[in-house]
């Protein structure tokens, strides 16, 4: 779980919160992508922007699962499930199970 003033983010609700700035690791099928782990500092639609090392490197989702670090935690999220604009994605994914 990772809290903030006004706002608690849990494996339940990761899905719809916004990611900008959260630690996330990548695992795909790409070797030159897979284990990639950094920090969110953009999203767009199709891609996740992730800096790692001083490098901003840009992913598809659609090609990846990100495991985030919630705290303790580690939340594994594919990335083809949200694939959404961020301010689309709360809208269309609050309440469903990711």
């Amino acid at each position: 779980m990772l809290k903030g003033e006004q706002y608690c983010i849990t494996p339940e609700n990761l899905a719809v919160h916004e990611m900008i700035g959260l630690k996330v690791e990548v695992k795909s099928n790409d070797k030159n992508k897979n284990g990639m782990n950094g920090k969110i500092v953009d999203e767009s639609m199709n891609t996740m922007t992730i800096e790692s090392k001083g490098m901003e490197k840009v992913i598809p989702k659609k090609e990846v699962t990100f495991t985030f670090t919630l705290g303790n935690e580690k939340v594994g999220i594919e990335g083809k499930k949200i694939i959404y604009r961020p301010e689309q994605r709360t809208k269309a994914l609050w309440g469903k199970s990711i």
